[in-house]
């Protein structure tokens, strides 16, 4: 350990805003209310592991993960609601966390009982982890004073405990998230014994930095490794950047890029997911991702833009956020899939060329295994709460231009309230509103997408002459009250390359995907929550046209755009039912390399709409040459 390691913390580029500081409006606060009347206000009603008798609250349940995820998602939905039923929820646990601190300091259910038979035994610290994330936001949303303190305690135990018992298995895979806690608490405290700590930490945990720079997993996995499992992964993948803060090494931020590269180079997915039905699983359409490693993901690209700064991360997060989302989750919010494919033509119990099992794919409460009904509902409420950030120079950067209202202080202690007006990513424009208490010079930094050429600024209904650096045009002037940005988004339809010359359609953040009709067929009945398999009501084997062109039809955003009756935007092309493209496994096979039409087969009118609107799709598509 070196004496500039221990006493030095590498500033973050942007700085994120306390929770409740963003306040989603539009589409993404309709999705927040579909989610609190869905799953997320209802699951500790329904489903046992996170009822009243969960180890959290002090019963004789789980006591491992499944209550620190639901709270992980719970608590940041109940306070961007201000939803005073939800923080009720909330409070019990909250409350007996906090007072299950012990005198060692240590705190948590004492019994370690829990669903996962790879522990094996009595001793974890991955749960606590996922517990302190949760008092971070918990600090920020209300203040409360007594979570510094307690985590200084924890730490405190925790420094000695870990050399007794190191971290391991899934505590060692992740424990950048550990540390996001500590760095949390040192820009706190400034106690300089922290980093030291977090040296402890650094060095115990899976050296992710080392497995990016030099990827070795090229091929699809078969065999049981903590550092292919795809949850592990998409939380990995911003360890390298959080272990830059402490070490200072370049190669260490690089390695952020070339693993990003080496994942979507050998297991990449339409969708802006790499593969993982468990284990990485190559780029075939029909290999699925899990629904947590969806919402790890976007939080590693969440936290990937507040340390590096880079728009970069912002656009993984974005095509994440709306298109692999939504696409996995009923459009109510009452079942979810444990994998979704890319190209998604049945939904059953079925045998697959997967690690999972057979309900993996069915739409229902807990298909395949339960952690993904408990951490799936971070996704959005994370995403609300890291569209604006703050800069380290008293301005602010937009990360995303989903509709939201923004309370912050800027050049200093000047209040700031921003509005933005907008049906982004359904829409090419955006309108920001500024309304300030005094007068004040700080730069607002605007998100430049890396599928956007044509990007455009007003303000004041003047345009704009900007520099765009990692992915950020900077203007920086003095603003008062009333000022107005008009932001310009041009959205090409532009036909992305996957293998075997089949191509996947992209149009700003959105993919866009076939519709197939749905049969959706009850096979387990429940107060609530039902679980489903759903069939194929239209055909699927569609190609698209050589050289077709797409025209752009827009409809109104509803209050649930993310469903196929309601798409927002779609788009008509050309295209005809291939002879040769078959069912293997019971999935679509992969796309055929020379589509061969049914004889007689015409030409027809198709339309694709956003992917996260159709449950049963097709998102990649063979080409037929004219």
């Amino acid at each position: 350990m070196t004496e500039t390691i221990s006493k030095t913390l590498l500033e973050s580029s942007f700085k994120s805003l306390p929770l409740g500081s963003i306040k989603p409006t539009g589409w993404l606060k309709n999705q927040l209310e579909i989610q609190a009347n869905g799953f997320t206000g209802h699951l500790d009603e329904h489903w046992e592991d996170v009822g009243p008798n969960n180890g959290w609250l002090g019963g004789s349940g789980d006591s491992w993960e499944r209550g620190p995820y639901y709270l992980d998602g719970l608590l940041p939905l109940a306070y961007l609601l201000d939803d005073e039923k939800l923080i009720k929820k909330v409070q019990p646990w909250i409350e007996w966390a906090l007072n299950s601190q012990r005198e060692d300091g240590s705190f948590g259910p004492s019994n370690l009982i829990q669903l996962n038979a790879v522990l094996g035994d009595n001793q974890d610290w991955w749960q606590e982890m996922i517990m302190l994330k949760v008092l971070t936001q918990f600090h920020e949303a209300t203040g409360d004073e007594r979570v510094i303190p307690f985590m200084s305690r924890y730490f405190n135990f925790l420094n000695e405990a870990i050399i007794k018992y190191p971290l391991k298995e899934w505590a060692q895979a992740r424990g950048a998230d550990l540390l996001l806690s500590i760095h949390w608490l040192y820009e706190r405290t400034e106690d300089s014994s922290l980093l030291e700590f977090a040296e402890i930490v650094r060095e115990q945990t899976t050296n992710w930095s080392e497995i990016f720079a030099k990827f070795p997993f090229w091929r699809k996995q078969n065999q049981w490794d903590h550092r292919t499992h795809v949850v592990n992964v998409a939380m990995g993948v911003k360890t390298p950047a959080v272990f830059y803060r402490q070490t200072k090494n370049e190669w260490e931020r690089e390695a952020v890029y070339q693993g990003i590269e080496s994942l979507m180079t050998h297991h990449g997915q339409a969708h802006g997911m790499f593969s993982g039905d468990e284990w990485l699983s190559g780029t075939h359409p029909s290999q699925g991702v899990e629904l947590c490693a969806v919402v790890e993901y976007m939080f590693s690209m969440e936290n990937l833009v507040r340390i590096l700064g880079d728009g970069k991360f912002a656009d993984i997060l974005e095509k994440v956020a709306f298109n692999a989302l939504p696409a996995t989750i009923s459009p109510e919010w009452d079942s979810h899939q444990y994998d979704q494919q890319v190209n998604q033509v049945m939904c059953n119990s079925a045998k697959r060329p997967w690690v999972n099992n057979e309900e993996a794919n069915m739409f229902g409460l807990e298909p395949n295994f339960g952690c993904c009904t408990s951490n799936m509902h971070q996704g959005w409420p994370k995403l609300a709460a890291s569209l604006w950030m703050a800069t380290n120079d008293g301005g602010v950067a937009a990360v995303s231009y989903t509709p939201c209202r923004v309370q912050t202080n800027v050049a200093g202690n000047t209040e700031l309230e921003l509005k933005v007006d907008s049906h982004y990513p359904f829409r090419e424009n955006v309108l920001i509103n500024l309304k300030l208490l005094n007068t004040a010079r700080f730069p607002l930094l605007l998100h430049v997408p890396g599928w956007c050429s044509g990007f455009q600024v007003k303000v004041n209904n003047a345009f704009q002459q900007v520099q765009v650096e990692n992915g950020f045009a900077r203007i920086e002037r003095e603003w008062q009250s009333g000022d107005q940005i008009e932001v310009f988004l041009p959205m090409e339809v532009t036909p992305e390359d996957r293998n075997n010359y089949a191509i996947a359609v992209n149009r700003g953040p959105l993919v866009y995907a076939l519709p197939i009709g749905e049969q959706w067929i009850q096979v387990q009945e429940r107060e609530r929550f039902h679980d489903w398999e759903l069939y194929p009501t239209t055909p699927w084997r569609f190609g698209l046209m050589k050289n077709a062109e797409f025209e752009v039809k827009v409809e109104e955003v509803s209050y649930q755009p993310f469903k196929t009756d309601s798409a927002p935007v779609k788009l008509v092309t050309k295209g005809q039912q291939v002879a040769n493209w078959v069912m293997e496994n019971n999935s679509a096979g992969e796309p055929p390399l020379n589509p061969v039409p049914y004889p007689n087969a015409k030409v027809e009118t198709i339309e694709l709409v956003p992917y996260g609107c159709a449950r049963l799709r097709i998102g990649e598509f063979p080409v037929i040459k004219e």
